[in-house]
């Protein structure tokens, strides 16, 4: 049972956690020393510390161990993509959408300037491996002519500007102006990006168009710009302050909506999609769930769950949904012509019998042997 000692502890300990101090003292330890014992300007006992402590470090290893899958995700397409540029074959990249390739690396920056303030080193990592492993591949892609050249030379820019001063910020050598003007340019352009991206989603349902990210982005600007003349309120002020981590978040939960829609109007596409790969993003984003738990931050829980419950295993489940359909369509060539609708279920059922039957026969494959029945497993 947590005491009101325990919980005044937990709130003091979460509160200094927030602010940044002098030194090279850890700032998330204020109140205690080195050995965890409680100093005089308060805390609630080397007991507690030292648990809450070891939760703190656990949960920080979790989430930094989430840096292998995310990495793994990536490697391929880039190594791929540098085969086929070492080949000459440029027009292999053209299957690479750097629209979309743009926009994940515009969510990971934006990620990277949330975590930074709030010193979550682990996350701040991960998000930074994500920025650097995607400009790789955008970087292939202007190289195989696939991106405008325009367009790259202005990502450049705003990747390189976009680390240069989260790192400043990290180490607390950026000037509050400069971290500002930031923080606005990643609001207005996550909430410029975002509506865009959806609508574009549904647009052999709807007609095209860019005004959803023109309003959006209008929107975006009038709200920035009187949060920083003060005719918000505070509560105001605050929500603008963010909204660029809560864009950033939404955008990475719309990709696997969007995945989901196109494998609904074209399920043939399912082929192309990689079981390993979505597997790699679920863990990476289950490793990340204990710490977004444990500093109690909704942006980043939410964002966990759902890639872990859509891209994941909705992904997951529509490859599947799509295999089992191919299966039945191969029962249904093997059935007789002419047979009755109403007899379809039982023949189709007798002809999956005869196939466990067939693998549990000797010298056909029985399960002893390791081999199972083609149609239970995909």
């Amino acid at each position: 049972m947590e005491s009101s000692e325990d919980r005044r502890f937990f709130s003091l300990y979460k509160a200094q956690k927030k602010t940044k101090t002098e030194g090279s003292e850890d700032p998330r330890f204020h109140f205690f020393d080195g050995r965890g014992q409680e100093r005089a300007d308060g805390g609630a006992g080397s007991r507690v510390t030292k648990e809450y402590q070891d939760w703190d470090s656990l949960t920080g290893k979790f989430a930094g161990s989430a840096n292998v899958p995310f990495l793994l995700l990536q490697l391929p397409q880039i190594i791929l993509n540098y085969r086929n540029l070492a080949d000459g074959n440029k027009t292999a990249l053209y299957a690479v959408p750097w629209l979309g390739m743009l926009t994940g690396l515009l969510g990971n920056l934006a990620l990277v300037s949330y975590f930074a303030k709030k010193r979550e080193t682990e996350a701040v990592i991960v998000q930074t491996l994500g920025v650097i492993s995607t400009y790789v591949v955008i970087l292939q892609l202007a190289m195989a002519e696939s991106m405008p050249f325009p367009q790259f030379v202005a990502t450049s820019a705003v990747v390189g500007a976009g680390l240069v001063l989260n790192l400043l910020n990290y180490i607390g050598w950026l000037p509050e102006t400069l971290w500002l003007l930031w923080e606005d340019f990643t609001t207005v352009g996550g909430l410029t990006v975002l509506p865009q991206v959806m609508w574009s989603t549904f647009v052999p349902v709807i007609p095209s168009s860019i005004l959803p990210g023109i309003i959006c982005g209008s929107l975006a600007v009038a709200a920035v710009s009187m949060a920083r003349m003060g005719k918000l309120s505070e509560g105001g002020t605050k929500f603008v302050g963010s909204l660029s981590g809560w864009t950033a978040t939404l955008l990475f939960m719309w990709m696997p909506v969007a995945q989901m829609w196109t494998n609904y109007l074209n399920p043939s596409n399912i082929e192309g999609l990689s079981a390993f790969s979505m597997l790699l993003s679920m863990i990476g984003n289950a490793l990340m769930i204990p710490r977004s738990v444990f500093i109690r931050d909704l942006m980043w829980f939410t964002g966990s769950i759902w890639a872990c419950a859509l891209q994941g295993w909705g992904n997951l489940a529509c490859m599947y949904w799509f295999h089992l359909r191919e299966r039945h369509r191969g029962l249904r060539q093997q059935l007789p012509h002419g047979h009755s609708e109403g007899a379809d279920l039982r023949e189709v059922t007798s002809i999956i019998s005869k196939q466990f039957k067939a693998a549990d026969r000797p010298g056909v494959g029985s399960r002893n042997q390791g081999s199972t029945p083609a149609i239970i497993f995909w």
